[in-house]
């Protein structure tokens, strides 16, 4: 719930009811990555879930866009989710290294977060006061209109989205 100051009663954040036949998410997913070099948000939006190809899809995207910024290292500051910790992510990331110290590019080092330490994890102050830039009290927002507004928000293109591949 966000509260907010007001005159009377705070203004308080109720998740509307959807209807059942909506065809728009009910969630969406993000990837983000905090640039304190450049003082940017790169995000990457996902039509799924954020599972473990998604994230190395994710990864890929990013260590393309630094290479061409002649960058070496990528230091990921990451939390315990499954999509981040999982055998796939772990053994992409080791190729991924191996085949960067052999031919160029951007290395990955992941530094992880302990558990249920969010505050830790420099990019969590900006998802908040993003939401909460966004959000319409008044009116449910489309899948698109939250896309729209995120990326406004962070200054950001949007770029294709990820798609999680079901089998």
């Amino acid at each position: 719930m966000l509260h907010s100051w007001t005159a009377e009663k705070p203004l308080r954040l109720v998740a509307p009811e959807v209807s059942r036949g909506d065809p728009d998410p009910k969630a969406l997913a993000c990837y983000g990555l905090l640039r304190t070099d450049a003082h940017a948000i790169l995000l990457q939006f996902v039509d799924g879930r954020p599972v473990s190809h998604v994230t190395t899809a994710f990864l890929a995207w990013l260590c393309e866009r630094l290479a061409a910024e002649r960058k070496r290292v990528l230091v990921l500051v990451w939390d315990n989710a499954s999509w981040h910790v999982s055998r796939e992510v772990r053994a992409w990331i080791r190729a991924h290294n191996q085949q960067v110290k052999r031919q160029g590019g951007v290395r990955l080092l992941v530094w992880r977060l302990p558990v249920k330490s969010p505050w830790l994890n420099p990019i969590e102050p900006h998802w908040l006061h993003g939401k909460r830039a966004i959000v319409e009290p008044a009116h449910l927002l489309t899948a698109a209109e939250i896309i729209t507004r995120v990326c406004e928000y962070f200054r950001c293109d949007h770029v294709p989205h990820l798609t999680q591949h079901v089998a």
